[in-house]
């Protein structure tokens, strides 16, 4: 399974270009309240604009990356400051 992250420190976001693609490929009319935050990361258009965009892709404060997991792992993104990397998901108690 491949998963887009953010590489580096600021966050995830992708260029207005590669939302105006996304969009368009997906049929999704853009409203007021629509981030590019919200698509999943493993979505398989968002995955694909990113490895064939390269640094065109890129959001202002970011630098894209596409993981590679083995399927059927349940994964997390997890981030310090913008910078993330994709973790097995584990159980928490407090």
């Amino acid at each position: 399974m491949k998963i887009v992250i953010n590489s580096c420190h600021g966050g995830f976001g992708l260029s207005k270009l590669a939302e105006e693609v996304y969009l368009i490929i997906k049929g999704i009319i853009p409203y007021e309240s629509w981030w590019s935050s919200l698509i999943p990361r493993d979505d398989l258009i968002l995955v694909k604009i990113v490895e064939s965009m390269g640094e065109k892709s890129f959001g202002e404060f970011a630098e894209l990356k596409v993981v590679e997991i083995p399927d059927g792992v349940q994964w997390q993104i997890d981030d310090y400051d913008g910078l993330e990397w994709v973790a097995e998901k584990h159980r928490t108690w407090q």
